[in-house]
Protein backbone atom coordinates (compact mmCIF):
# COMPACT_ATOMS: atom_id res chain seq x y z
CA UNK A 1 0.00 0.00 0.00
CA UNK A 2 1.49 3.35 -1.26
CA UNK A 3 2.00 6.07 1.91
CA UNK A 4 1.51 9.78 0.51
CA UNK A 5 4.44 10.97 3.57
CA UNK A 6 7.98 11.15 2.99
CA UNK A 7 10.41 8.38 4.79
CA UNK A 8 13.44 10.12 6.61
CA UNK A 9 16.58 10.04 5.36
CA UNK A 10 19.01 8.32 7.65
CA UNK A 11 20.74 11.15 9.94
CA UNK A 12 17.86 13.65 8.62
CA UNK A 13 15.95 12.92 12.26
CA UNK A 14 18.31 14.95 14.29
CA UNK A 15 18.30 17.70 12.16
CA UNK A 16 14.76 17.94 12.49
CA UNK A 17 14.50 17.58 15.95
CA UNK A 18 17.53 20.16 16.73
CA UNK A 19 15.17 22.62 14.09
CA UNK A 20 12.09 21.80 16.19
CA UNK A 21 13.67 23.01 19.37
CA UNK A 22 15.03 25.85 17.75
CA UNK A 23 12.62 28.71 19.28
CA UNK A 24 11.31 26.95 22.22
CA UNK A 25 11.27 23.85 24.67
CA UNK A 26 9.33 21.26 24.04
CA UNK A 27 8.10 17.52 25.13
CA UNK A 28 8.43 14.33 22.31
CA UNK A 29 4.91 14.35 21.13
CA UNK A 30 5.16 17.77 20.62
CA UNK A 31 8.39 17.45 18.55
CA UNK A 32 6.87 14.76 16.50
CA UNK A 33 3.59 17.00 16.20
CA UNK A 34 5.69 19.99 14.99
CA UNK A 35 7.86 17.79 12.49
CA UNK A 36 4.90 16.99 10.84
CA UNK A 37 3.14 21.04 10.94
CA UNK A 38 6.51 22.03 9.74
CA UNK A 39 6.64 19.42 6.81
CA UNK A 40 3.00 19.82 6.30
CA UNK A 41 2.40 16.16 7.10
CA UNK A 42 4.68 15.15 5.03
CA UNK A 43 6.72 13.84 7.25
CA UNK A 44 5.79 11.16 10.24
CA UNK A 45 8.33 10.58 13.08
CA UNK A 46 7.23 7.58 15.14
CA UNK A 47 7.96 6.75 18.95
CA UNK A 48 10.32 3.93 18.11
CA UNK A 49 12.50 6.58 16.32
CA UNK A 50 11.89 9.89 17.93
CA UNK A 51 13.09 8.99 21.80
CA UNK A 52 16.57 6.74 21.32
CA UNK A 53 17.24 9.77 18.92
CA UNK A 54 16.12 12.24 21.59
CA UNK A 55 18.37 9.81 24.23
CA UNK A 56 21.27 9.93 21.76
CA UNK A 57 21.08 13.90 21.42
CA UNK A 58 20.88 14.57 25.53
CA UNK A 59 24.04 12.18 25.95
CA UNK A 60 25.73 13.92 22.98
CA UNK A 61 25.49 17.17 24.91
CA UNK A 62 23.10 19.21 21.71
CA UNK A 63 19.71 18.92 24.15
CA UNK A 64 19.01 18.83 27.99
CA UNK A 65 15.97 17.43 29.35
CA UNK A 66 13.75 18.42 32.31
CA UNK A 67 10.69 17.01 33.87
CA UNK A 68 7.36 19.15 33.51
CA UNK A 69 3.80 19.43 33.14
CA UNK A 70 2.66 19.48 29.72
CA UNK A 71 -0.63 21.53 28.74
CA UNK A 72 -2.84 18.42 29.80
CA UNK A 73 -1.71 18.39 33.32
CA UNK A 74 0.58 15.26 32.46
CA UNK A 75 4.36 14.73 33.61
CA UNK A 76 6.46 14.94 30.32
CA UNK A 77 10.30 15.64 29.75
CA UNK A 78 10.80 18.82 28.07
CA UNK A 79 14.06 18.96 25.60
CA UNK A 80 15.50 22.52 25.16
CA UNK A 81 18.70 23.46 22.99
CA UNK A 82 22.07 23.91 24.31
CA UNK A 83 24.23 26.13 23.11
CA UNK A 84 26.20 23.38 21.48
CA UNK A 85 23.19 22.15 20.03
CA UNK A 86 22.72 25.65 18.55
CA UNK A 87 25.73 25.16 16.95
CA UNK A 88 25.16 21.87 15.64
CA UNK A 89 21.94 22.86 14.55
CA UNK A 90 24.08 25.15 12.24
CA UNK A 91 26.26 22.48 11.39
CA UNK A 92 23.02 20.25 10.20
CA UNK A 93 21.89 22.91 7.94
CA UNK A 94 24.74 23.51 6.33
CA UNK A 95 25.47 20.06 5.69
CA UNK A 96 22.12 19.61 4.41
CA UNK A 97 22.60 22.25 1.98
CA UNK A 98 25.33 21.18 0.05
CA UNK A 99 23.76 17.80 0.44
CA UNK A 100 20.30 18.74 -1.32
CA UNK A 101 22.25 20.80 -3.53
CA UNK A 102 24.75 18.07 -4.90
CA UNK A 103 21.33 15.91 -5.37
CA UNK A 104 19.45 18.08 -7.51
CA UNK A 105 22.90 18.53 -9.50
CA UNK A 106 22.52 14.75 -10.06
CA UNK A 107 19.04 14.82 -10.92
CA UNK A 108 19.29 17.71 -13.25
CA UNK A 109 17.01 20.31 -11.08
CA UNK A 110 19.74 22.57 -10.65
Amino acid sequence: MASNKADLLQGTLDLLILKSLQNEPMHGFGIAVRIGQMSKDMLTVEQGSLYPALYRLEEQGWIKAEWGVSENNRKAKFYTLTPTGRKQLTTEEQSWAKLSTAINLVLGNA
